[in-house]
C-alpha cells in the first residue's frame, strides 16, 4: 500500500486518538477520469485513494498542529483552513489569495469559483486527485496541508482547472486574465483551453509551459522547465497529445501534434519530435528511444534515472 493510503501517511504526524477521528470506511479505488480520454490499461496499478471527506479531516488536524507548533502562522492557517467547512472552500480561497489583484478582488474571484464548482464538481474532484498526487509523489511532501497552502505547482493546476472551466463555457477573456495572472504569480504559462487528466503532479513547475491544444492524461508528473509546445506557424491542433503515466523531466521540451505514449519517461533536456510508443524511455537532442522503461510507472515512481534496462533498444 502506497503513501496515498491515509493512515500510512499520518502515523508519523498524529496521534493514536487524532487517527481515530478520521473516518476512512470511504477510502475507494481511483476511477479513471475521462478529462484526457486517454487510458491507463497499459500500465495502471491498483491505487487507494482518501475521498475529500478524508482528506479534509486529516487537513484540519494538520492545521491545528501547524498553529500549535508556530503560533506566527495562527491567522494564516485558520484564514485558509480552520475558517472553511470543506475542502472546496479552502482550496478556492487559497487559490484566490494567490491571484487576488487590484483589477480582480479576491472576493470576486471566491464566487466565481464557488459558482463552478456548485455547476461541476469534477473540478473539485480532479483538484482532490492532484492533491493527492502530489503527497503520493514529492518526498518533500508530508501533509495533505503542504499543496494547498505553500506548493505553487499545485496552485498553478488548480487555477488551471478552473480557467478550463471557465474557457468551456465561454468566457475566454476571463480565463485568459487567470491564465496571466497565474504566469506572473506561479512562473507558469498554460493555456486555459489545454485539457489535464486526473491525478497529475507539476513538481516545482517553474517554467513550465503547455499549449492550447496540449493533451495530458491521467496519472501524469511534469518537472519544471517543460514545454509543451507548437512547432512553426501552424493554426489549428498543433501541441502535443501525453498518454497516461508519463514521466516528463526537467526541460524537457516535446513540440508539435505529436503523441507520447502511456506510461512514458521523457529524460530531462531532452526535445521530442516525433511519436513515442508505450512504456518506451526517450533521450537526446533531438529525442531517440534508448530502451523501455525500466519503472512500470515512471510517473508514479519519479525515476529519472535511466538504468540498465533502458538501454536495452541499443
Amino acid at each position: 500500500m502506497s503513501k496515498s493510503t491515509l493512515y500510512q501517511y499520518i502515523n508519523p504526524i498524529l496521534t493514536k486518538t487524532e487517527m481515530s477521528k478520521i473516518d476512512t470506511s470511504t477510502v475507494t479505488s481511483a476511477p479513471p477520469s475521462q478529462a484526457a480520454n486517454i487510458n491507463l490499461a497499459d500500465c495502471q496499478e491498483d491505487e487507494l485513494l482518501v475521498n475529500e471527506d478524508a482528506i479534509w479531516a486529516s487537513m484540519r488536524l494538520e492545521a491545528q498542529a501547524v498553529i500549535k507548533n508556530e503560533p506566527v502562522l495562527t491567522d494564516f492557517v485558520t484564514e485558509t483552513v480552520l475558517q472553511h467547512n470543506k475542502l472546496a472552500d479552502a482550496v478556492i480561497y487559497r487559490i484566490a489569495q494567490r491571484l487576488r489583484h487590484a483589477d480582480l478582488k479576491r472576493d470576486v474571484i471566491i464566487d466565481t469559483f464557488a459558482e463552478i464548482a456548485a455547476r461541476d464538481a469534477s473540478v473539485i474532484d480532479l483538484v482532490t486527485k492532484d492533491m493527492q498526487a502530489v503527497l503520493d509523489r514529492d518526498p518533500a511532501c508530508q501533509r495533505f496541508l503542504e499543496p494547498l497552502l505553500y506548493f505553487k505547482g499545485f496552485h498553478a493546476l488548480a487555477t488551471q482547472r478552473f480557467a478550463h472551466a471557465i474557457w468551456n463555457s465561454g468566457r475566454s477573456d476571463l480565463a485568459f486574465y487567470l491564465q496571466s495572472q497565474s504566469s506572473k504569480i506561479f512562473a507558469t504559462d498554460i493555456h486555459p483551453a489545454a485539457r489535464f487528466g486526473s491525478g497529475i503532479m507539476l513538481d516545482h513547475a517553474t517554467g513550465l509551459v503547455v499549449g492550447e491544444t496540449a493533451v495530458i492524461g491521467d496519472n501524469c508528473s511534469i518537472l519544471h522547465g517543460v514545454t509543451l509546445g507548437g512547432s512553426g506557424k501552424a493554426t489549428g491542433d498543433r501541441h502535443p497529445k501525453i498518454g497516461a503515466g508519463v514521466m516528463i523531466g526537467a526541460g524537457a521540451k516535446v513540440l508539435g501534434n505529436i503523441h507520447v505514449g502511456n506510461c512514458c519517461l521523457i529524460a530531462s533536456g531532452s526535445v521530442v519530435l516525433n511519436d513515442v510508443p508505450p512504456q518506451k524511455t526517450v533521450a537526446g537532442v533531438p529525442a531517440k528511444i534508448i530502451g523501455s522503461i525500466g519503472a512500470q510507472e515512471p510517473a508514479a515512481s519519479m525515476e529519472q534515472r535511466i538504468g540498465p534496462d533502458d538501454y536495452s533498444c541499443l
